[in-house]
C-alpha cells in the first residue's frame, strides 16, 4: 500500500489547491465571501431597525412633549379665563355700588332742598359763645355763617378753555413754536 505523501504517491497541483482567488481550496473561498456579505447584510438590517426604533422614539417623545405644551395652553387658557372672569365680577360689583352710591345721593338731593342749609360757623366750632368770649365773636358767629353743599360741577360744565390739561398743552406747544420761531432767526442759513 502506498504512502500517503510518498513520492510515487501524485500530489494535487498547487493551482487545484489554492483555487483561482487564491484561498484555499475554491468551495472554501466562495463560502467565505458568501458568509461575509450575509454577515454585512445582518449588520446593515440591524442597524436600519435600530434607525427605525429611535425614530419611533424620537417621534413618541415629540408627541409627548406636544401634548404636554397643549396641556400647558390649556391650563394657562383657563387661568386666563378665571382672572378675566373674577375680573369682570368685580367690575360688575363695583359698578353696582357706584350705582347704588349714585342713587343714594340723588335721593339725598333730592330730600335737601326742603331742608335747610346746616348753621355752621368757625367760631362756634373753635369756642363755644358764652360770657367770656369777645363781642366781635359773638357778632360773627350770631351773623349765622352757613355752610351749604356747592353745586355739583361735571366735566361738561367746564369750559374747555379753563381746563388744566388743555391748558398744559397749549403752553407746551407754544413753547415748542416759541423755540422754532427762535431757532429760524438765529440760524446763519
Amino acid at each position: 500500500m502506498p504512502r500517503p505523501y510518498d513520492d510515487t504517491t501524485k500530489r494535487p497541483s498547487r493551482s487545484a489547491a489554492v483555487g483561482e482567488n487564491g484561498f484555499g481550496f475554491g468551495g472554501f473561498a466562495r463560502g467565505s465571501a458568501q458568509a461575509e456579505r450575509t454577515e454585512q447584510r445582518a449588520r446593515s438590517e440591524e442597524m436600519q431597525r435600530d434607525t427605525a426604533q429611535a425614530d419611533a422614539r424620537r417621534a413618541e417623545e415629540a408627541t409627548a412633549l406636544a401634548q404636554e405644551e397643549a396641556e400647558k395652553l390649556s391650563r394657562k387658557d383657563k387661568k386666563a379665563r378665571e382672572k378675566a372672569d373674577r375680573e369682570a365680577a368685580e367690575a360688575d360689583h363695583a359698578r353696582k355700588e357706584a350705582d347704588e352710591a349714585e342713587r343714594l345721593r340723588l335721593e339725598a338731593d333730592e330730600r335737601s332742598p326742603d331742608t335747610e342749609p346746616s348753621k355752621v360757623s368757625a367760631a362756634s366750632l373753635t369756642s363755644p359763645v358764652g360770657a367770656q368770649t369777645s363781642p366781635r365773636a359773638a357778632a360773627s358767629a350770631a351773623a349765622g355763617a352757613t355752610a351749604a353743599r356747592p353745586p355739583a360741577t361735571g366735566a361738561a360744565d367746564v369750559p374747555v378753555t379753563e381746563r388744566p390739561e388743555v391748558l398744559v398743552g397749549a403752553a407746551f406747544a407754544g413753547a415748542f413754536l416759541f423755540a422754532r420761531i427762535l431757532k429760524a432767526v438765529t440760524s446763519d442759513d
